[in-house]
């Protein structure tokens, strides 16, 4: 069994009931873009790089990690990654980068609350509570069930 495999059955174990796979669903995505959009926000010497520069350090390294996991998870995170970048360099332009952190406090809060209250419907604890790997892997279990959706193999 290939390592992805063992990963993403494990994490499904701890998500069985519906309620919650449908939380994760939308909550999981609004984590990973709330996360980037926080790390679009570190300051950086404006002499030398631009805002985004910890978005795209952190983004090409989880991209490795997945790669290593997946090559056809990691493409698929790559263009969700490309489009929350995108999302990220407009709001920052509309509201700046206070106002874009603003947003991304608040999205991450409340998709967090999202996300417990579906393991409250599943009777079980979130899976990086038993390793903390599982954080990364909640971005590729919710990508694999659109694939899946989609007939795309993994």
């Amino acid at each position: 069994m290939r390592r992805i495999e063992e990963l993403l059955g494990n994490y499904s174990n701890d998500h069985q009931n519906s309620s919650n796979q449908s939380m994760h669903l939308i909550c999981v995505p609004l984590i990973v873009w709330s996360v980037t959009a926080a790390l679009w926000c570190i300051p950086v010497p404006a002499a030398i790089l631009k805002p985004g520069f910890w978005f795209a350090f952190t983004v090409f390294f989880t991209w490795m990690y997945y790669w290593k996991l997946s090559k056809s998870l990691a493409l698929g995170a790559l263009v969700g990654f490309v489009g929350f970048g995108f999302i990220n360099y407009l709001l920052a332009a509309k509201f700046g980068l206070n106002g874009l952190l603003k947003i991304a406090v608040v999205v991450f809060v409340v998709a967090w609350i999202g996300q417990f209250i579906g393991h409250i419907w599943e009777g079980k604890r979130p899976s990086f509570f038993t390793d903390m790997v599982y954080l990364m892997i909640g971005p590729l279990w919710t990508l694999n069930k659109l694939y899946k959706k989609a007939g795309i193999a993994i």
